[in-house]
């Protein structure tokens, strides 16, 4: 294994994990925020604070147990599809790029959550059982 990929790895959950960690936290300070882009991209209208706080609650144990490197296959293959649904479903926005510039940001971290996925098991700097630094 190259000297350097285990950190390289780590570097890329770290910036994965920083922005699904903001995405989270909007759920909670900003709960009317986080229900209109539910209503907007997902067609799920009403959910309501409570169900908002559900969805953020469940989200904050994904994204710790992922930045943890806990249950490699199952976190970071969770994390690659909320991603890249949220990826997708913004696709009218990519054709008028000059006035979505910021949802562009989006299409290197969906690479960067493909290759954490792909090479999961060669990520080693994590909480995860048998992955403890030495």
């Amino acid at each position: 294994m190259p000297k350097h990929l285990p950190l390289s790895l780590l570097f890329l959950r770290l910036g994965v994990f920083i922005v699904f960690f903001f995405w989270t936290l909007d759920k909670f300070v900003n709960p009317d925020h986080a229900a209109n882009v539910f209503a907007k991209f997902y067609a799920l209208e009403n959910l309501g604070i409570t169900i908002v706080y559900l969805i953020g609650s469940l989200q904050i144990i994904l994204i710790f147990s992922f930045v943890m490197g806990l249950f490699k296959k199952w976190t970071y293959g969770i994390i690659l599809l909320l991603h890249a649904a949220s990826t997708f479903v913004s696709f009218g926005l990519y054709l008028t790029p000059f006035d979505n510039l910021l949802f562009f940001a989006a299409w290197p971290m969906l690479a960067a959550c493909i290759a954490l996925f792909l090479m999961r098991d060669y990520d080693t700097l994590t909480l995860g059982k048998n992955n403890l630094p030495v």
